[in-house]
């Protein structure tokens, strides 16, 4: 499980850190304690990042590194391609709901 902070540093080595909609990243980093499901837990911060735009610059590239921080911890090898386009799907098609961002994200799992 990953903090606020864990999830400020990520940005901060993309950016600085500022962010925009505090209240959004709180929320999802509660919702981790709420669930077992990492899936789940990831989702919610993916959602955070992409459809609230919590920091002022580099959602993507912090969710990325916030996906790879996920599939590391799990042992999970992943497809870099499918990765990339997971991001700019959930980004242009305002995906927000839970349950379809973790079958999207379950999908770039090898």
């Amino acid at each position: 499980m990953l903090s606020t902070n864990n999830v400020i540093d990520l940005n901060k080595e993309f950016h600085n850190g500022k962010l925009v909609n505090k209240a959004s990243l709180e929320f999802a980093i509660s919702c981790q304690s709420k669930t077992k499901n990492w899936l789940e837990q990831l989702s919610y911060i993916v959602r955070a990042l992409l459809i609230d735009h919590v920091f002022e610059d580099a959602n993507k590239r912090t969710t990325v590194a916030v996906i790879l921080a996920y599939f590391k911890g799990h042992k999970l090898n992943y497809d870099p391609y499918r990765l990339d386009d997971l991001v700019i799907l959930i980004t242009k098609k305002n995906i927000n709901d839970i349950k379809k961002l973790g079958r999207l994200i379950k999908n770039v799992i090898r």
